[in-house]
C-alpha cells in the first residue's frame, strides 16, 4: 500500500520535471524511503528538495511513519539505463562485458539498445619489432555489459 502511494507521488514529481528520471526506489521494512535520481542535465539540490517535498507533503504521517531520503546517483555509481549513457556521450567509460573483457574508452554514441566506445591501443607491428598505436571502436549492446562506470579525470 505504501509503496504504491510513494510510486504514484514520485511519478507526479518526475512528471513536473521531465529531465529527471528514477534510478532506484527502496522502501525498507521500517518505512525508510530512499529515492535515487539522475537527470539529463544532472541533479541539483533543488531538484532533490522538490521531489522530497512532493512525496513528504502528500504522505500522511498518521497513516505511515516514515523517513525519506532523496539523492542523486553518485559519480561512482554504475550506469544502468540507456538514458544515463546518452547523457554521458563524450566522457570516458570503463566497461566490463559479460565475456569478462574490460574496455576503457570514450563514449561516442548511445541509443536505446547499445552504445559505442572508441579508444587507442598499443599493438605489435604487423611486420618487424615494436608497437604501433591503433584506434579501435566497439558497439556494445547493453545486455552484454555487466558494469559501466564514468571515469573521472583530475
Amino acid at each position: 500500500m505504501m509503496r504504491e502511494k510513494v510510486e504514484q507521488l514520485l511519478e507526479n514529481a518526475l512528471e513536473k520535471n521531465k529531465s529527471l528520471f528514477l534510478i532506484d526506489l527502496d522502501i525498507s521494512a521500517d518505512n525508510q524511503i530512499r529515492v535515487t535520481l539522475d537527470g539529463d542535465k544532472g541533479v541539483t539540490v533543488e531538484d532533490c528538495i522538490e521531489v522530497s517535498r512532493e512525496i513528504e507533503h502528500n504522505l500522511d504521517r498518521e497513516e505511515f511513519d516514515f523517513s525519506l531520503e532523496v539523492m542523486s546517483a553518485g559519480v561512482s555509481e554504475p550506469l544502468t539505463f540507456p538514458r544515463q549513457y546518452k547523457k554521458n556521450i563524450g566522457r570516458n567509460l570503463k566497461i566490463k562485458t559479460t565475456s569478462g573483457k574490460t574496455i576503457e574508452g570514450e563514449l561516442i554514441s548511445a541509443n536505446d539498445e547499445s552504445c559505442t566506445l572508441k579508444w587507442s591501443e598499443r599493438e605489435p607491428k604487423p611486420v618487424g619489432k615494436g608497437k604501433v598505436t591503433v584506434k579501435k571502436e566497439a558497439l556494445l549492446p547493453y545486455n552484454e555489459i555487466m558494469e559501466a562506470k564514468v571515469m573521472i579525470k583530475f
